[in-house]
């Protein structure tokens, strides 16, 4: 039989295409267990052929795809179900064949168990939810699936949770990239050991079918690939070819799940070479596979690669592999120079964007090698597959399938070395790709996996030049956006720099290919190649040039810019990621002396490109004007490598450096920027827009200045210690432009500043050459001591959480550098600095994190200002760090005044960077700071106690620093004549600060009013002034002079070429010249740097004679100086400070300081400005009597509020706990007289004229929350558990009310219950009143305000006009006597007859409303209000719709629940007090007014009047002593009682009818109904009567247990998993948040179960982001969350992933909002949800 079926399928029909499906099926088993019996004898070729044939006819390509190709119409017309029943017909034939005629079930089950599940392998696509241990990972990219990290022991690790963006595979088990130990206990096991060895025959059909059926997937995916027109694949074709193969391909993913044999068995499927040429060469005769290699053809031709012939000589491949495929001078030769300019073809539509009139520039590409960038040869199924999966864009299926064989070895080096052939392609594809997102992501989420593991990466490197492929490529990227430079020289530049406009970059379209990079250059093995091959160097320092100088910005002068381009954002990431974070991964091998090499050649290409980038931009020694770029790559990567050689290995700093004509360039454009900073801050550069501040703010934010600023002040470090001082600090100052300033003369004209910008850029200046002089970071700091700077620069500017504190310190951006956040040292370091601010709670307070606070000793002594001022990004930062240190000092006592920032000790400089110092000893900086005192001693404008502070700054640093050559001071006492040239006789500051100054010849504006005055006859000045022609020249005559030197370098080194651009630098310095209108003037000084800063003392304290020398009392002062490292203090302090240590230095200071305290000091400023400074102390005086009168104002203003607050707001002070006081006890009053908070007058509320109490009615269900358990029920955290609401109040009380209806008359049964356990309504007020025609109009004014209210307004909202608590009606006040005057006392003395009979009559006659006045009007639309407050399911209970007893006994319950949820409010206990405040504003009072003028209106049906039937008996039976003992044992007799008097029940019930009777009566009426109703009655008589206060379920310990349980739980509505999971704190309900799959009526599911569960308050938990969102009504808001981590802090989102634990008072807070019904008053940020939650 089974031979016969073989043979009628073997060969019978070859022409005949439809099988005759029905017979087959009945035997595919059976054909099935033949062949594998024919194929399992020792000659098998009949089988095989056998197979073959049926395998062709089977898996023919041709039915299915002839409908994907063909459109829908084909696919409608493919009759039998149409292409999806063939396929599934031969996908059921695999399956058969594969289990060789068994089931195919058992045959998978057979094949699991010879797994030898070493490797977890699990692949996750994107939003899956991962772990990650930096403990146990190698690799940063490290990931488990969360089975495995349950399963292992990870506690105690640094591990966090992640959601996957672009998707992932687990790593357990993998050794190269993860520590044994954190394996899982699956994983632990060593494989092979005993797993038992695969027999032959299970999977020999495997080996026969699989390579057929992987073909034909193949040919698939060549038929359904259409080459599309111009604008790339059209998705929606691509699509749908992928969706027809779906099936197949999910049954290839299905056989790797099988494990590790059925994986190898694929293996040698997919990369056997033989298989793939038989089946695809095309060369048979079978006409349908010769179509699809022409297809396969065509789409390679396409894309633009040549399939080449055997006879080519592969290039990549074959290649020695030792020398690096880039032929190195023709490629480099080719990008440095540029080729022609066009509008390049291949990308033209995407080049005219943005571009405007900049042409791209298209680099000449000459010899780059072709054989990278274009050539593919494809040798098995597995490299086709790849190139396949490029072509269609990566489909997640695709992708899926081939990670998923990844546990298999042999197949990931196969793989591996497919994917980088094929790497230049990809980029190319997903550079052309419309969905470049996606694609980037999928890409990642293969490369990852393959480049994070070091042994991988190193052979690819090796056998495949993944290098030299990957540098290529990146080039190849960049140059499709490549434009001219405009820096320096517009016209004549040769530099190309990247377009940041373009989508590759603005887009990011880069990043995977960075990042890739990145990955491989982690691995030391990688890093060593790429830094021992000068080819790749040289290249890669080309690829870096394109970035240099990129995003340049031009200062606009006239008017603001029209158009703000965000492009920064762009070109900041692209040097981030695409040069720095490359370069930090360099960095990371350079650590030990052994590389020196490796810095050697980095530096030295790095000059090259350098050299080659001046030159191209033709740059001299002046930069252009106006001009700044943030962006310079090449500086920062040559300075980083200086760093490290010296630091780690211990290179010597000049062998390294180049010569002097080199470093005055260096400088130049990292101090332009720093010079382009102070601009910014000073406001100069506002036409360019917002963006220009954010590129600032950008350059030295923590993510980006490690590898922006930091190198940068390092390099500038660099040069200052290396070229001459003078010609340095010329230079700052000129950058700076303030040249001009510094003049003796009170005025002077500065011709490239405006007068309103010099101050900041004086100050900019100055503060610039404090931080060269006292940044440490790279000058000999160690790791350890910079986190700690780091840190405590953070926490000074405010207190800090610690996720904040990690983002704030700039890591150093490689994952394997060892300063990782959150490791050993972050923690121990942060220890020791800061002290732990837990979080506070407040019920009504806004929710605190767990803060980080400096220690007192941080600020005592670790305080640096220098270091907060580099890291600021917002200058509002630098304050607040001086205000909390001033509150710091006042505090402990150590400085009472305004201090100035403290003066800190640095430590020593490294060796190599001693030159630095120099910049403190030079003449130009003695002259600068001789200028600034003498100018603020003498109160020119535009100076600052900032500029003064730096001054002081630089002065003391230079006397911290300066070299000790006092020997000779005595010799060169007499000789003032010897140096008349100059201002000073040497360079060393201490002696320059004796020397006096007598006269300056300066040039001033004629204006000026030294002009005046007739110089003396004969002056010294000829001697000192004679060879300057100005004041300013001689300050800077030094510049001039360098000027030359400079220009001497320049031309020595290159003679005629330069001497064009000369006159541009040099006209600027003909100042004489230039400027006809000033004159000059000769000043009499006669100071030194000592008597100024004397002088200046005494100007500060105010005082005459101020400074005495200290060491007069003490001469012990100067032998030890008792300097402490740190100081505090204000201007005073550090003068004394100074000349103490200017005294101790040397002698003649000493002498001189005492000579100058000896002269009586005149007063310092001339006649003329006592006048005017007359006027300002005028003015001083006015303003401190205006400031005073203020402060009183202020502070009877407060008192007032604070009597206010007391009086109406909810101060909880202890008074108002006082037990047993529903109402306030006031004063007893005839009237009641209440205040309108609108206008304003007060009187009583009359009929016409009624007031009103603003309240907030609100449904609430938080009664029928009420258990019998004290206990709160558990949210469920596993499938078993479940909270079922039979027991709430609610539920029992909804049962019984039915109950009773079923057998009693329905108006008996609504008067014998209470309502309003769910959907009951809450009045609760603020205790405001207003007049309700004032409410009115303040409705009206509101609903035509514009502006967005959190509230609506046509339902009635608004808030207290007063305290601006939410409200939504007004509730009249009764007019009339103030009845609250003792609620204890009985306001009548009637008898308890005579009350019940008036009782009675009052019921008897329906009272008519009373009549129509405003009042009533009010009283009744109240009543409406409070009914349309609830739904209407809570209002109508009754079975006959709209009866009156339904209001009835509406309003009776809305007074019960007001009054329960009073109780609630105290704890159940009227007699203790409670938390409740609501005692103090309570509006029960008014409220039973309102209900009892409308319970009025309804007659009681006089049958079962409840009032009559308790009051009154028809018979009666005096016979008391049943109840005597009853009452006794209760307790309820009354005190006076006495045996002798007839006992009767009314003196403890107060009934006026004996006891006995009421009681026999009462017995016999249930009696009667027991006797029919057995049952119901015993349920009905037995009544819970003890509920317990309501709770909120109770959450467990720790987030991950909710957030595992319920993150992949399925909605039981619409059985998916929701994207969105959120759970009901009140019931434990599970729902979809904002998911329309379970949306009814346009509510969605949240919206909808608020109503239902808490009369529309709903309080969820949402799953996926750990916090708790609130829903009131029509409006929601997030309420925090009540998870924190182990910090103290939320987690929103879970984005950091770190375990989080229950907060215990934020629960507690949460749940007493609920039960107090305060949500609306205490959170203050709520929006509508328009039922989409």
């Amino acid at each position: 039989m089974a031979a016969a079926a073989a043979a009628a399928v073997g060969g019978q029909q070859p022409s005949q295409p439809e099988l005759p499906a029905s017979g087959l099926a009945l035997d595919k088993a059976a054909t099935a267990a033949h062949l594998k019996a024919a194929l399992s004898r020792p000659d098998n070729r009949a089988g095989a052929e056998e197979l073959q044939a049926l395998l062709e006819r089977v898996l023919s390509a041709e039915r299915p795809l002839a409908a994907a190709a063909g459109g829908e119409d084909a696919a409608a017309a493919g009759g039998g179900g149409g292409p999806g029943a063939a396929e599934e017909e031969a996908l059921e034939w695999c399956k058969c064949l594969l289990a060789g005629g068994g089931g195919y079930d058992e045959f998978c089950a057979a094949v699991r168990a010879y797994d030898p599940a070493a490797l977890c392998g699990l692949v996750w696509t994107a939003n899956f939810v991962a772990y990650r241990c930096r403990t146990c990972g190698i690799s940063p990219c490290m990931s488990l699936c969360a089975e495995c990290f349950h399963q292992g022991d990870h506690t105690g690790h640094d591990f966090n949770m992640f959601r996957s963006q672009a998707g992932g595979a687990c790593d357990c088990g993998d050794s190269n990239v993860m520590r044994e130990s954190g394996f899982c206990k699956r994983h632990q096991i060593k494989s092979s050991s005993n797993i038992p060895c695969v027999p032959k025959d299970l999977l020999m059909m495997s080996e026969f079918v699989l390579p057929r059926f992987i073909f034909c997937l193949i040919q698939y995916l060549r038929e359904g690939y259409n080459e599309p027109a111009a604008d790339g694949p059209s998705e929606k074709d691509l699509n749908k070819v992928l969706q027809l193969l779906e099936p197949q391909i999910s049954f290839l993913e299905d056989l790797t799940k099988m494990g590790g044999a059925m994986r190898s068995v694929l293996t040698q499927v997919l990369t056997n070479q033989q298989n793939y040429k038989d089946l695809t060469s095309g060369l048979g005769e079978n006409a349908c596979v010769k179509k699809s290699h022409e297809k396969y053809l065509i789409a390679l031709k396409s894309s633009g690669l040549t399939y080449p012939e055997d006879k080519l000589v592969y290039g990549v491949q074959e290649q020695s592999a030792g020398t690096s495929s880039l032929a190195v001078q023709g490629f480099v030769g080719a990008t440095g120079t540029l080729g022609q300019v066009d509008s390049s073809d291949e990308d033209d539509q995407d080049g005219s964007q943005g571009l405007g009139k900049r042409k791209r520039v298209k680099l000449s590409s000459g010899t780059k090698d072709q054989s990278i960038m274009d050539v593919l040869k494809h040798k098995s199924f597995l490299e086709e597959l790849l190139f396949w999966t490029i072509k269609y864009e990566f489909p997640q299926k695709m992708v899926t399938f081939l990670l998923n064989m990844l546990p298999d070895q042999e197949y990931k080096v196969a793989f591996t070395k497919t994917f980088v052939q094929h790497y230049a392609f990809i980029m190319k594809t997903l550079k052309k790709s419309h969905e470049s997102d996606t694609m980037s992501n999928r890409i990642v989420h293969i490369s990852v996996q393959l480049f994070s593991n070091e042994e991988l990466a190193r052979q690819v490197t090796e056998e495949c030049q993944l290098l030299d492929i990957m540098v290529t490529v990146l080039l190849y990227m960049m140059e499709s956006c490549l434009i001219k430079s405009e820096l320096q020289d517009e016209e004549n530049s040769l530099h190309v720099v990247v377009n940041c406009g373009e989508a590759l970059l603005k887009n990011n379209t880069y990043w995977p290919l960075v990042s890739d990079f990145i990955n491989i250059l982690s691995h030391q093995s990688v890093a060593k190649r790429f830094l021992e091959d000068h080819g790749l160097l040289v290249t890669w320092m080309n690829f870096v040039s394109f970035f240099q100088g990129m995003n340049l910005n031009k200062r606009e002068l006239n008017e603001h810019v029209e158009f703000e381009s965000q492009t920064y954002y762009a070109a900041f990431a692209a040097e981030l990621e695409a040069c720095a974070q490359p370069m930090w991964g360099l960095l990371s091998h350079c650590k030990v002396r052994e590389t020196q090499e490796y810095t050697r050649n980095v530096v030295r290409y790095c000059l090259e490109a350098l050299q080659d980038w001046f030159d191209a931009i033709n740059f001299v020694d002046e930069p252009a004007p106006n001009q700044v770029t943030f962006h310079l790559p090449l500086h920062r990567y040559y300075a980083m490598f200086l760093s490290k050689a010296v630091k780690c290995q211990e290179l010597d700093l000049d062998s390294v450096l180049p010569d002097q004509e080199m470093l005055m360039k260096l400088m130049i454009h990292p101090l332009q920027i720093q010079a382009s900073l102070a601009e910014i801050h000073s406001n100069m550069w506002v036409r360019n827009g917002l963006q220009i501040k954010g590129q600032a703010m950008t350059y030295v934010q923590s993510h980006f200045c490690n590898s922006m600023i930091d190198p940068d002040i390092y390099l500038l470090q660099v040069c200052a210690s290396r070229l001459d001082p003078d010609y340095f600090i010329s230079s700052v100052f000129e950058r700076f432009k303030v040249v001009d300033l510094l003049t003796m003369a009170s005025q002077h004209q500065n011709t490239v500043l405006d007068a309103e910008h010099e101050r900041s850029m004086l100050e900019g200046a100055l503060t610039f050459l404090v931080i060269l002089l006292s940044l440490r970071l790279h000058l000999g700091m160690s790791d350890d001591e910079i986190l700690r700077a780091e840190m405590v620069a953070q926490l000074c500017m405010n207190d800090r959480t610690h996720s904040s504190l990690l983002d704030l310190i700039p890591e150093n951006p490689n994952p394997k550098s060892g300063i990782i956040p959150g490791s050993y040292s972050f923690e121990s370091v942060l220890s020791a600095v800061a002290d732990f601010k837990a979080p506070v709670f407040e019920p009504g307070g806004s929710m605190q994190q767990g803060m980080y606070t400096p220690k007192a000793e941080v600020w005592d002594q670790e305080f640096d200002p220098v270091m907060v001022i580099l890291r600021t990004v917002y200058r509002r930062d630098v304050q607040s760090a001086m205000d909390r240190y001033t509150a710091f000092l006042k505090q402990s006592g150590k400085f009472p005044g305004n201090p100035w920032p403290p003066y800190k000790k640095r430590t020593s400089l490294h060796p190599s960077y001693k030159g630095l110092m120099r910049l403190l000893h030079c003449k130009t900086l003695h002259i600068v700071l001789f200028t600034l005192l003498y100018k603020i001693l003498m109160d020119h404008q535009n100076l600052s106690e900032h500029v003064l502070c730096m001054v002081l700054y630089l002065i003391e640093l230079g006397l911290e620093n300066s070299a000790e050559e006092e020997s000779d001071e005595e010799a060169s006492v007499g000789g003032p004549e010897r140096c008349h040239d100059s201002w000073f006789p040497g360079s060393n500051l201490v002696s320059n600060m004796r020397h006096f100054i007598n006269y300056v010849r300066v040039r001033v504006p004629e204006t000026a009013p030294e002009v005046k005055r007739d110089s003396p006859a004969s002056t010294s000045s000829d001697n000192l002034g004679s060879f300057q022609n100005s004041g300013t020249a001689q300050v800077f005559s030094l510049v001039a002079e360098r000027r030359k030197k400079f220009q001497e370098i320049i031309n020595r080194s290159s003679s005629e070429a330069n001497q064009v651009v000369r006159p541009k630098t040099s006209s600027k310095w003909s100042a004489p010249g230039s400027a006809p209108q000033l004159t000059t003037a000769i000043l009499e000084i006669k100071e030194s740097i000592l008597s100024l800063l004397i002088k200046l003392h005494h100007k500060l304290s105010g005082k005459q004679n101020s400074y005495y020398p200290p060491w007069l009392d003490d001469i012990e002062i100067l032998i030890q100086p008792e300097i402490p490292k740190y100081s505090h203090g204000d201007g005073i302090t550090a003068v004394e400070r100074i000349l103490l240590k200017a005294a101790s230095q040397s002698r003649m200071n000493k002498r001189i300081i005492e000579e100058i305290c000896r002269k009586v000091t005149p007063p310092v400023p001339p006649k003329k400005v006592t006048a005017a400074e007359k006027k300002t102390l005028d003015k001083e005086e006015r303003r401190q009597k205006a400031r005073e009168r203020q402060q009183k104002l202020l502070a009877e203003f407060a008192s007032r509020q604070k009597s206010f607050m007391e009086t109406a707001m909810d101060v909880d002070s202890p008074e108002n706990d006082i037990p047993m006081e529903i109402t306030t006890a006031e004063p007893q009053v005839s009237e009641a007289v209440y205040d309108c908070v609108i206008c304003g007058q007060s009187g009583p509320s009359s009929e016409d004229r009624p007031t009103g109490l603003v309240v907030l009615l609100q449904a609430s269900s938080v009664l029928g929350q009420c258990r019998d358990n004290v206990e709160p029920k558990k949210l469920p955290i596993t499938e078993e558990e479940q909270i079922y609401p039979w027991d709430t109040c609610a539920a029992v009380h909804d049962v019984r009310l039915s109950l009773l209806q079923r057998y009693f008359k329905d108006s008996s049964c609504l008067l014998a219950v209470s309502i309003g356990w769910e959907g009951g309504v809450y009045v609760q007020t603020c205790g405001h009143t207003l007049h309700i025609d004032c409410h009115k109009s303040y409705m009206e004014s509101l609903r035509n305000d514009q502006v967005l209210q959190g509230f609506s307004v046509d339902k009635g909202e608004f808030t207290c006009p007063l305290c601006r608590q939410f409200a939504n009606s007004v509730l009249p006040c009764y007019p009339g006597s103030n009845v609250e005057n003792n609620p204890w006392q009985r306001p009548s003395n009637k008898s308890i007859q005579d009350l019940i009979k008036e009782v009675e009559e009052l019921q008897g006659r329906p009272g008519a409303f009373p009549s129509e006045t405003n009042l009533s009007k009010e009283m009744e639309s109240v009543m409406k209000d409070i009914k349309n407050t609830t739904q209407k399911k809570y209002r109508d209970y009754s079975k006959t719709p709209g009866s009156p007893d339904n209001d009835f006994l509406f309003m009776y319950s809305v007074a019960r629940t007001n009054l329960e949820l009073e109780l609630i409010h105290r704890g159940g206990n009227l007699c203790s007090g409670g938390a409740s405040t609501a005692g103090k504003r309570s509006c029960l009072n008014q409220l039973f007014h309102v209900l009892a003028l409308h319970m009025r209106l309804y007659s009681i049906d006089s049958e079962y009047n409840p009032w009559r039937k308790l009051t009154q008996l028809e018979e009666m039976n005096p016979e008391e002593e049943e109840f005597s003992v009853l009452a006794s044992c209760l307790g309820l007799l009354p005190t006076f009682y006495q045996t002798e008097h007839p006992f009767i029940s009314a003196s403890c019930l107060d009934w006026p009818v004996p006891a006995f009777d009421i009681i026999t009566q009462w017995c016999f009426e249930i009696k009667s109904f027991t006797e029919r109703h057995a049952e119901q009655g015993k349920a009905l008589l037995i009544q819970e009567s003890k509920w317990k206060l309501p709770h909120l379920l109770q959450l467990p310990e720790n987030y991950n247990t909710i957030f595992q349980y319920y993150h992949r739980k399925t909605c039981s509505v619409c059985t998916k998993v929701p994207k969105d999971p959120a759970v009901c704190l009140v019931c434990g309900t599970f729902v979809c948040l904002k998911g329309l799959c379970c949306k009814q009526q346009s509510y969605c599911e949240c919206v909808l179960h608020s109503q239902n569960c808490g009369a529309g308050t709903g309080i969820f938990l949402l799953i996926n982001a750990s916090v708790i969102i609130i829903i009131r009504g029509h409006r929601f808001c997030l309420w925090g969350s009540v998870y924190l981590d182990a910090h103290g802090e939320e987690d929103r989102d879970l984005r950091r992933g770190k375990p989080l634990y229950i907060c215990k008072e934020r629960y507690k807070v949460l749940e007493q909002q609920w039960i107090s019904h305060t949500f609306d008053h205490i959170n203050k940020r709520w929006g509508p949800h328009y039922n989409g939650l």
